[in-house]
């Protein structure tokens, strides 16, 4: 499932809206005009998950 709307980064999906797990960000790629795009992985279900955040200004590291 993909989120294409753009959000702030306190506004980031932290649980999987397909079973409520929780979310591990996998990497954060920049984009244009600031922006990053934020995928994530579902613990439980296994689901991979695309936010847009608008200009963050830090990154949570990678989940292992």
């Amino acid at each position: 499932m993909y989120d294409s709307e753009a959000k702030s980064p306190a506004a980031v999906r932290s649980n999987c809206p397909e079973c409520d797990g929780q979310l591990r960000v996998l990497r954060v790629i920049s984009g244009r005009a600031g922006s990053e795009y934020w995928t994530m992985r579902c613990t439980r279900c296994g689901g991979i998950h695309l936010d847009i955040v608008k200009g963050s200004s830090s990154s949570p590291a990678p989940a292992a």
